[in-house]
């Protein structure tokens, strides 16, 4: 199966299950797989046979920022179902991050990967 990859989506939003993390708020970054057939776009040329990705972006953009959720994990979920709503994705890897998630003494970062797709 084809996919459109796209990476380094940020955005600043207030999922946490800290308070000041529903106060301060934090940056989260995403990068998405997006499964779709290609071969339509390929041969026509045409976008209207292919994924506008910028519709995925603004769908990452805006459950970021909009979301209110305790877990990171709900508001990764939100955005797999988001995208999988988008006509042509099949299937969709969404991978979240916290570049600065606080926690003393840990300066990684946590990330979580879900693979999605349509029933």
């Amino acid at each position: 199966m084809d996919s459109i990859q796209v990476s380094g989506i940020r955005a600043y939003g207030y999922v946490g299950y800290l308070p000041e993390e529903k106060v301060l708020g934090q940056w989260f970054e995403v990068d998405l797989t997006l499964w779709i057939d290609l071969s339509a776009a390929g041969k026509s040329d045409e976008i209207t046979d292919t994924l506008d990705y910028r519709e995925a972006i603004a769908i990452v953009k805006e459950q970021i920022t909009t979301a209110k959720f305790d877990l990171v994990e709900k508001l990764v979920s939100a955005i797999a179902d988001k995208i999988l709503s988008l006509e042509k994705v099949n299937q969709v890897r969404v991978q979240l991050s916290k570049p600065a998630a606080p926690i003393p003494d840990f300066s990684g970062r946590i990330t979580l990967d879900i693979t999605r797709s349509i029933a």
